[in-house]
């Protein structure tokens, strides 16, 4: 798939103010600083598209991106960012959870993953809740250019198994990096095949 134009439509904190219309969205979830943005902008090829910043938990709102004209990039506030307040912490999961099982037409959520740590709790329990709820995920492992190949693999093959201890199917998963665009062209071909579907713009 070619990225031929992507621009930025509107950020919201509710599910019910989030643009009414019937096309495909792809959110993307992580733990703070696993590299959302870094990796929205290389997707898009548009280097400032999704904001940067060296300080975590900077995302806070739904950011809806438009996507040749056609599909949505959705870019979702982070979770576990341990220095944010109780309270806020329970209002971004509203957030968060608002979206995630408010939004029918939210296609497939990417939950990213950085590769060079084990299995954290806090990311296994959120992808327990995404099963127990029937929503449709992939896992977007990042960052695989600060370890070797071998390394990576390891890490990658180290995770599935811890996986399927629990599962009994793995969801998609794919291995990227920003900085050298590892994983794009699956990324987007992944996407691709999904759009040929249609839009599910109301809960079975």
């Amino acid at each position: 798939m070619q990225i031929t134009s992507a621009k930025f439509e509107i950020s919201n904190s509710q599910v019910g103010k989030c643009p009414a219309t019937e096309r495909h969205e792809y959110a993307f979830i992580g733990r703070s600083n696993v590299g959302k943005s870094s990796l929205i902008n290389m997707l898009t090829g548009r280097r400032k598209l999704a904001m940067t910043s060296s300080t975590p938990g900077k995302t806070t709102l739904i950011n809806h991106f438009l996507i040749n004209d056609s599909w949505y990039i959705v870019d979702l506030p982070g979770y576990g960012y341990a220095q944010r307040s109780k309270t806020d912490r329970e209002k971004l999961q509203r957030i968060i959870q608002g979206y995630i099982l408010g939004r029918p037409q939210m296609t497939s959520l990417f939950v990213l993953v950085d590769s060079r740590h084990e299995p954290q709790k806090i990311d296994l329990e959120f992808m327990e809740w995404l099963g127990e709820n029937g929503i449709p995920f992939a896992i977007v492992f990042t960052k695989v250019d600060k370890l070797s190949k071998g390394a990576a693999t390891k890490s990658v093959e180290a995770y599935k198994k811890r996986l399927l201890e629990q599962w009994e199917e793995l969801p998609p998963i794919f291995v990227t990096s920003s900085e050298n665009e590892t994983g794009r062209e699956e990324l987007l071909d992944y996407i691709e095949e999904l759009n040929s579907l249609p839009v599910q713009t109301t809960f079975e």
